[in-house]
């Protein structure tokens, strides 16, 4: 029952009371399944990590584990401070949202076009009370779209311009990003490394491990249907990505 080789960024999007859903689930997991997760990270001997824990560990600063985890939250939803806040605080757990800067206080448009009801996501003030209780934030870009499809204009907009508008609501330097949709290629990383950021995550299904381009991160997405033997399941043995990972030619971590 080990790790292999590398730390699991796990990958949570809503977390609340959901009917079931035939496709999208791992935008939705149920709150009490959550807790359950959370429960089993406690008394399994996980050691949970902050996005800045995790990097000095691939990048050689610190030692991995062979349980170490990272969790991460997509989109920034208002149901974060109700069903997530009081399961982390209640272990002492750090985690990383990343915000659609664009959307402050908005809703999830984009479930739209599924047929999905929009939910609301985190207002500025919202944010700023959850850094007080010691939550981190990175950027989801400006306003949700898939990178790898845009011109180099909208790319440096939605790469550093999110930064910078999210840097102003936080007051502190932001430096973990996030691809929405999982979408990027070598030209969608190299904006991300001129925007300045540390790391950067996408949907790709791998443990992170030092060697890989700190701006290419895999991460494993947590479904609606994982009991907690799908979870372990995606701790341990989910561990092959479906494509190789890409890796700017010239990085190194």
């Amino acid at each position: 029952m080990r790790t292999v080789g590398g730390i699991n960024i796990l990958m949570y999007h809503q977390v609340g009371e959901f009917a079931r859903v035939a496709n999208h689930r791992s935008t939705y997991c149920d709150h009490r399944r959550f807790a359950t997760q959370m429960a089993l990270l406690a008394s399994g001997g996980y050691r949970v990590l902050s996005m800045d824990q995790a990097l000095a560990c691939l990048r050689g600063e610190a030692p991995i584990s062979s349980r170490d985890v990272v969790l991460t939250f997509d989109d920034g939803y208002e149901s974060f401070c109700r069903y997530v806040l009081p399961v982390l605080q209640r272990h002492g757990f750090p985690a990383m949202v990343y915000l659609i800067a664009g959307l402050l206080g908005r809703r999830a448009e984009w479930f739209a076009r599924d047929g999905r009801e929009t939910p609301m996501l985190l207002s500025a003030a919202e944010v700023r009370g959850l850094q007080r209780e010691g939550i981190d934030f990175g950027s989801h870009s400006l306003s949700h779209l898939k990178l790898a499809h845009q011109d180099d204009a909208t790319l440096r907009a939605e790469v550093g311009g999110s930064r910078r508008m999210l840097e102003d609501v936080l007051g502190t330097e932001v430096r973990h990003f996030c691809y929405p949709y999982g979408s990027h290629d070598l030209r969608t990383i190299d904006a991300v490394a001129q925007a300045g950021y540390a790391t950067a995550t996408t949907c790709m299904r791998a443990p992170a491990r030092p060697g890989q381009d700190l701006l290419a991160l895999p991460r494993k997405a947590i479904s609606q249907g994982d009991n907690l033997l799908g979870f372990w399941w995606r701790l341990h043995v989910k561990n092959q990505p479906r494509r190789p990972l890409l890796a700017r030619p010239y990085c190194g971590a």
